[in-house]
């Protein structure tokens, strides 16, 4: 874990205790801090007592505590901690913060922030394998993976690399990234905050603290993301600051599994990051090829006589579909769930890759009804039955994608256990094969 000397005799007040809120605890309490903890489920509690005191914060006086540390999912607009803070005059950071916080304490290192609407923990975990392949020291952490507290120190020259969400930076005051980036903006999120342009803000403070010598990274995809290009660019100046090119040359179909549109802007970025760290192209480029990809998000699941089944689990709303629709020929389309919107009409200027849908759970025959004008339709209610009726349907040089544009909760626990009964589906099909 990660330990400073900062925080040694300073008082703490931590509001949830699942991941990365019991790393913080075990880390603050291994650095000499005094912590108050609380969670609403006892479990949670019960694990935290043997570093911290358990009470309800919102109930506790805070005099005299030097910190709130609460989970980037708690909702600082609406939750009443924020006003809690305001009373006890105590500032409210996250676990990004406190990392900060504790930098002068470990070995000499550069720290990458990667932000963006869509497309960040790919861009994160595709920058993680690039260093890893070029046998650099380098940790991952944030909005992906383990909790950064929890992650042993790098030694001198390590690469931290960290995947944040716009909640993680309303947290954060003094991540000053050797190199911070912004893959694209679109509106989201907007529950949180007070229009759009409050959204935007929220992504921008990342280049807000950076110091003078360090570089940002911009996507050009967009035009929004484009106007902090100009903003960010005349108050740092140009030597510093970097626009990602989206047209970077290179043979798409030679990385696996990078593929669409939204993937090349991906690795325009992660191409850009790559030149201010001082690494070559001949470095990132040779390593395109070996990225495997992260699971539920556009994953290779297996070939079946020709024809692809792709899991995009992950793809809960339509504007995550998008891409993936862009990213194949021939699509057998996999499409259902709890729908996060009726408006249909987002997809149709896009369904010119796709040969046939196949509608699953509660809004499958609503997508049924919007589509079935355009493209031909098949109302399968579960997924298991998709994936055959796609399979018996498609040839060779057809793609099978699960995107289901929607939440996972009529039929599963989450998006992982669609995604892993879609794989269950299509392995099935190959064992038969296999089997004759």
């Amino acid at each position: 874990m990660i330990k400073s000397r900062f925080f040694a005799g300073k008082k703490y007040a931590v509001l949830g205790l699942a991941r990365s809120g019991m790393a913080t605890v075990e880390a603050l309490s291994a650095s000499g801090a005094t912590i108050l903890a609380w969670d609403n489920r006892e479990a949670a509690r019960n694990d935290a007592a043997k570093w911290a005191e358990i009470a309800d914060i919102l109930q506790a006086d805070l005099t005299g505590f030097d910190a709130i540390i609460v989970s980037p999912g708690v909702p600082l607009n609406t939750h009443p901690i924020a006003q809690k803070s305001i009373d006890s005059g105590v500032p409210i950071i996250g676990d990004i913060e406190l990392f900060s916080q504790a930098r002068d304490s470990l070995p000499p290192h550069r720290v990458v922030g990667i932000t963006g609407t869509n497309g960040k923990s790919t861009t994160t975990a595709l920058l993680n394998h690039i260093i890893q392949s070029c046998a650099f020291p380098v940790r991952m952490g944030g909005n992906i993976g383990l909790p950064i507290m929890s992650q042993d120190p790098l030694p001198a020259g390590g690469i931290y690399i960290l995947e944040l969400s716009s909640y993680q930076i309303d947290l954060t005051h003094s991540l000053s990234c050797d190199v911070a980036a912004l893959i694209n903006l679109s509106p989201d999120h907007l529950d949180r905050y007070d229009g759009y342009q409050s959204y935007i803000a929220s992504k921008e403070r990342l280049f807000a603290m950076q110091g003078a010598d360090e570089f940002s990274v911009i996507g050009n995809g967009d035009n929004d993301t484009l106007n902090v290009y100009e903003r960010v660019i005349s108050h740092r100046g140009p030597h510093h600051v970097i626009l990602a090119d989206s047209n970077i040359e290179g043979d798409q179909s030679q990385w696996p599994s990078l593929q669409g549109p939204h993937n090349r802007q991906n690795v325009a970025i992660v191409a850009a990051i790559c030149r201010a760290l001082g690494l070559s192209e001949h470095q990132w480029r040779n390593a395109l090829s070996s990225f495997k990809g992260l699971e539920h998000r556009l994953e290779r699941v297996a070939e079946v006589d020709g024809v692809l089944y792709v899991n995009d689990s992950k793809a809960t709303n339509p504007e995550s579909v998008i891409p993936a629709l862009a990213a194949y020929d021939n699509v057998h389309w996999i499409v259902g769930g709890i729908a996060k919107s009726d408006d249909f009409e987002i997809f149709k200027p896009h369904l010119g890759n796709v040969r046939k849908i196949y509608t699953i759970g509660e809004s499958g025959p609503s997508f049924a009804q919007a589509f079935r004008n355009q493209l031909p339709v098949e109302s399968c209610e579960l997924l298991a039955n998709a994936v055959m009726k796609a399979s018996q349907n498609a040839t060779a040089g057809d793609v099978v994608l699960l995107s289901p544009a929607c939440a996972s909760f009529d039929q599963f626990r989450d998006f992982e256990a669609r995604g892993d009964c879609f794989k269950a589906a299509v392995n099935n099909i190959a064992s038969r094969e296999e089997n004759g």
